[in-house]
């Protein structure tokens, strides 16, 4: 058992004096955490000294929305996961449409397993994009690393990187080294990502030392891009203009392993295990990390009455294109997964796919004037 001196300091002062009130709270950790669970797990911390405080503190400072559930903690490192079980496991169910302690998750890279996907009409479907997180293990979680372990995972992020050849060979900025004009280009090409501004964020500790260690990489074509120390210890994104879904996949699984496989010969792999999949910083992203969506022109089908009915029945979620809580703009809406845990990529990518086929043929009906009734999927 690590030693965490300050959490020992803690157990001087009674459970009742240290339990937080989250009387007013909406997210799912106050939704699960009792005094009970609290008593269990405030003595412990885990080999690198995180302790259930510092797991639930962003929730706790955060109390959420009347209508929004936030998740209201994070993890900070792959332990954190088996150490605060009692608490975590709960709020994975809850999040996650009742996903078990005993469930196995699917993982699945071939990207010859998707059907189609090259066929989404271009006149509709603008963009195209997956992207996913990855953990390297051997190191503690962006909540809780210290300056030596960050730089550390961005020194190896970039060895790796830049081996990389062919369609992946690319180039590396650093937030705190690049030219003007570098950081202007890639605010250009939506590339660039700030220092959180989020309370969410800044109060899991993901701000800190902003923006020591913290860089991009992309390829020259600028199809594949890679952030280093931001939420995750990696962002990878695969994405292109048009409805080639099938081919941005490709590049996303291929440029996943060929990364992977670096890592691995340097000892440091991607944390993973059969039961939660690809372990992230935040709940929300366990099992498959993976964000598969289009930009895609829906203005009639938008404003119809079972628009959302649709999309909760092909298991799809919508944005505006600025990204979360933000306007569709013309009718243009990015449509994604709403699954990541229980699924497979080649699976959560395939939904995407038909449902957002389907709805571009129900655009084209409403376009004409005809009744869309008969086209309303079954729940998948």
């Amino acid at each position: 058992m690590a030693k965490n001196c300050h959490n020992d300091y803690k157990m001087k002062f009674s459970l009742d004096d240290e339990y937080p009130d989250l009387s007013l709270h909406n997210n799912h950790m106050a939704k699960v955490l009792t005094k009970d669970i609290y008593g269990k797990l405030r003595g412990k911390s885990t080999p690198s000294g995180f302790t259930v405080d510092d797991v639930i503190q962003t929730g706790v400072d955060n109390p959420g929305h009347p209508f929004i559930m936030t998740v209201g903690c994070v993890a900070g490192d792959e332990e954190s996961y088996e150490y605060f079980k009692e608490l975590l496991d709960p709020i994975i169910s809850d999040r996650h449409g009742g996903y078990k302690p005993t469930d196995k998750h699917k993982t699945d890279l071939n990207f010859e397993n998707l059907k189609g996907g090259d066929d989404l009409d271009p006149n509709y479907v603008l963009s195209s994009r997956v992207r996913t997180g990855r953990s390297i293990k051997g190191f503690t979680l962006p909540p809780h690393n210290s300056r030596g372990e960050r730089r550390a995972i961005e020194k190896l992020s970039i060895e790796a990187l830049s081996s990389l050849e062919g369609e992946f060979k690319g180039k590396y900025y650093p937030l705190d080294g690049m030219t003007d004009a570098e950081q202007e280009q890639l605010i250009a090409d939506h590339f660039l990502f700030d220092k959180p501004v989020s309370p969410l964020l800044t109060c899991a500790g993901m701000a800190r030392d902003w923006p020591d260690g913290r860089g991009i990489w992309h390829n020259d074509n600028k199809t594949f891009l890679v952030w280093v120390n931001e939420e995750d210890h990696l962002r990878v994104i695969s994405m292109q203009k048009g409805g080639n879904m099938k081919e941005v996949f490709k590049r996303f699984c291929v440029g996943l392993q060929k990364i992977e496989e670096i890592f691995k010969k340097h000892n440091h792999g991607f944390m993973w295990n059969e039961h939660l999949g690809y372990i992230l910083t935040c709940p929300s992203n366990l099992g498959t990390g993976l964000r598969g969506g289009v930009h895609v022109k829906l203005p009639k089908l938008s404003t119809h009455a079972k628009f959302e009915e649709i999309l909760t029945r092909l298991r799809l979620q919508k944005r505006g294109t600025g990204g979360v809580d933000t306007a569709s703009v013309g009718g243009v809406f990015d449509i994604s997964n709403a699954d990541r845990l229980g699924s497979s990529e080649v699976y959560q990518v395939q939904l995407v796919v038909d449902g957002v086929k389907l709805m571009v043929e129900m655009e084209k009906k409403l376009e004409k004037g005809e009744s869309i009734d008969g086209m309303i999927p079954a729940q998948k």
